[in-house]
């Protein structure tokens, strides 16, 4: 049911995360203007420089804070040094504790090329890849596999002799995931940008490991209720390459937790850098999006990294909301990020330093808050 507002709760976070929040912070107001349906803020405390000046992850209430809003906007998580006594990263509650403890499931990752945007191979900054041959969404299942809290170590003397990582693929993770990818195909105004076909990719390892085996016969079997929907497979070994060489081939693509993990960041070699790689966490009943370049810190303060990945994960939240809400609003709202963000791009008016430009991360927000105010 559609409201006259929504709470957006913003996880600033670590290093850069607060700078890149709050050009997004920028970009969502200019968006809600003129619009009868707004977004409120309420901004939230913490992760690990928080956690080293005052001994909890958290401000005061911060978890329940975050239940209690309709969407989730998060900044970076980590800083150097800064660790938990079980050997976790400080921060973990507002990453991994997020992930499990509000169910969020399926990794989104939307890999396109905007045009105007360059690649850097090497010291060179050019355009590799040409924009309308990327443009594929990667899920990947985002609560089991090797990040499961199943590990152990064996220490004698005081010296770890071995170490343990179990990698747990359930029916319940691989089917919801898969039947994700699925359905995002199939709601899929385009397919593939080399023909056009709606085609979803397995990615995993199923000649050599049991649960990918598993992971593959699970896919086979939901794929039997999309017959319209052509099914692909790759072992991530030779995905790799195939990501890089044939990216135009790929439309959805399915994996599981730490393949995925991965390939996204290989992908997003394709987009311009991780300076564009946003992703969202996404359950049946919340949504926590972000940008996936962590927490910068020997950038912090200075007023430098690409808030573009930050501006993507706007875009994702907003459809998010409004699928959610079944307001189409906010597809408005959401639509006219997307086009300021493709103009300004484009125009080549606001390159940081990642793309051999001079724009700060300011000078983004402010171009393409202004671009989106300039969007009928």
């Amino acid at each position: 049911m559609s409201r006259d507002s929504y709470e957006v709760v913003l996880l600033p976070g670590d290093g850069t995360g607060p700078e890149v929040v709050a050009e997004a912070r920028k970009v969502l107001e200019a968006a809600g203007e003129n619009s009868a349906v707004k977004l409120r803020f309420s901004p939230v405390q913490g992760g690990a420089q928080y956690y080293a000046k005052h001994g909890s992850e958290w401000e005061p209430g911060g978890r329940e804070k975050v239940e209690k809003g309709d969407a989730i906007l998060l900044g970076a998580v980590g800083w150097p040094g800064v660790m938990r006594p079980d050997g976790n990263i400080a921060g973990y509650e507002l990453v991994l504790g997020l992930r499990f403890g509000l169910d969020l499931y399926a990794n989104v990752r939307p890999c396109k090329l905007y045009p105007g945007v360059l690649h850097r191979l090497g010291k060179e900054y050019s355009q590799v890849w040409k924009p309308e041959n990327v443009d594929m969404i990667i899920f990947r299942e985002n609560t089991e596999g090797l990040y499961v809290p199943a590990h152990g170590e064996l220490t004698r003397g005081g010296a770890t002799e071995v170490t343990v990582d179990t990698r747990i693929i359930t029916q319940k993770g691989a089917e919801r995931i898969i039947r994700r990818a699925f359905e995002t195909a199939k709601a899929r105004t385009r397919g593939a940008p080399e023909d056009g076909v709606r085609r979803v990719t397995c990615v995993d390892k199923s000649n050599v490991l049991r649960g990918c085996q598993f992971f593959r016969a699970t896919f086979d079997r939901v794929a039997q209720e999309y017959p319209e929907l052509e099914r692909d497979y790759a072992y991530v070994d030779a995905f790799g390459q195939w990501l890089v060489r044939n990216p135009e081939h790929f439309n959805v693509v399915v994996t599981t937790n730490m393949f995925g993990d991965i390939v996204t960041d290989l992908a997003s070699v394709l987009q311009g850098g991780m300076g564009f790689a946003a992703g969202g966490n996404v359950g049946d009943r919340f949504g926590m999006f972000e940008p996936v370049h962590g927490s910068a810190p020997k950038y912090a303060g200075l007023n430098k990294v690409n808030p573009f990945a930050t501006f993507e994960a706007s875009v994702m939240l907003l459809e998010w909301l409004a699928d959610q809400h079944h307001d189409p609003r906010l597809h408005v709202q959401a639509r006219r990020v997307q086009s300021a963000m493709e103009k300004v791009l484009a125009a080549g008016s606001a390159r940081t330093y990642d793309q051999g430009g001079h724009a700060t991360t300011s000078d983004a927000g402010d171009a393409v808050a202004a671009a989106v105010r300039a969007v009928a």
